[in-house]
């Protein structure tokens, strides 16, 4: 059962950037995969997935300023965020995508991003 750990999240102002990881406990080839958030009082909402081929999908609220990647050989899945906006404040979770896994939700990282 694969498992996931999220990390690179932080503060930063409106404007910048972060880069998130999340490495897979075993191997990733095989699988799609997707980067969610989820802010307070909100419901969780996937932002970017990617196929197991390396097509990419964004949410409209993220398109042009996120981008999803993956190293099969490191078990690892990356979200480069940049031109954050106060709206992006979330804790970020990787997990199967297009549809999450819900034995597979890890602890997630927080962004905060200042106006």
């Amino acid at each position: 059962q694969v498992q996931f750990v999220e990390s690179g999240g932080g503060l930063v102002q409106a404007g910048g950037s972060l880069r998130l990881s999340c490495v897979a406990s075993r191997s990733a080839f095989g699988f799609g995969y997707a980067w969610y958030r989820q802010a307070p009082g909100k419901q969780r909402e996937s932002v970017a997935f990617i196929s197991r081929g390396g097509s990419v999908f964004y949410a409209d609220s993220v398109k042009g300023r996120f981008t999803i990647s993956r190293d099969n050989a490191k078990n690892t899945l990356y979200l480069q965020m940049s031109s954050l906006k106060p709206e992006d404040t979330a804790v970020y979770y990787c997990n199967l995508g297009p549809s999450p896994s819900d034995a597979h939700w890890g602890q997630g990282t927080q962004v905060t991003v200042s106006s």
